[in-house]
């Protein structure tokens, strides 16, 4: 049925419980106060050494793509740490992205990515995308993902393709859980991840 035929329904439903006599009129809820975080309430914590200790979490590098939505120049990418498995069923993936990330807009209009786990020979790769008014295609091989049609890079050790499920604010990020529609590794499976560490990769 899908959220809004799921929607639809429901709205139905309550307006036929409504209209019967033994329905029974519900109070709306007080709606919450929506403010920013004041400055005497953040934690004391400096923003250096906020990033030097989750430093020490290493992580897997994706590079999350997606193809060129109308009026697009081309097909839009970055370089993401920030991505994880989230539900088995149904399945979904979550990466975070900056709220000012000029790539996330290109991304939403299309309504579709392609996470590409990264091989561990792919460091120069994942440079390419991590900076912005570049054309980060340039000379790097890809062909269409089956689903969405997203860029799947040449060599990567794993391909997920997934159509934007939900998108929820995370302070300076926004998180994006995707759905997934299809998935792959390399040929031979047998591919070493390219690893983040304390500002390096390994």
């Amino acid at each position: 049925m899908g959220q809004a035929g799921a929607a639809a329904a429901a709205v139905r439903y309550l307006r036929s419980a409504g209209s019967a006599p033994a329905a029974q009129p519900v109070e709306a809820l007080p709606r919450p106060e929506l403010r920013c975080v004041g400055d005497d309430e953040r934690a004391p914590l400096d923003q250096g050494e906020f990033r030097r200790v989750l430093g020490s979490f290493a992580t897997g590098v994706t590079v999350i793509t997606a193809p060129a939505a109308a009026g697009e120049p081309g097909p839009a990418g970055f370089a993401c740490q920030s991505f994880s498995s989230l539900s088995l069923d149904p399945p979904l993936v979550a990466f975070m992205v900056g709220r000012t990330s000029t790539t996330w807009p290109r991304i939403a209009r299309a309504g579709v990515f392609c996470v590409n786990v990264l091989g561990a020979h792919q460091g120069e790769l994942c440079r390419g995308f991590a900076i912005s008014g570049t054309d980060k295609f340039a000379n790097v091989p890809y062909d269409a993902s089956p689903a969405s049609g997203s860029p799947r890079l040449s060599g990567a050790a794993a391909w997920i393709d997934c159509t934007i499920h939900a998108v929820h604010t995370g302070g300076d990020h926004l998180i994006v859980v995707g759905r997934v529609d299809a998935l792959g590794t390399a040929d031979d499976g047998g591919e070493a991840p390219l690893l983040f560490h304390r500002g390096r990769f390994l």
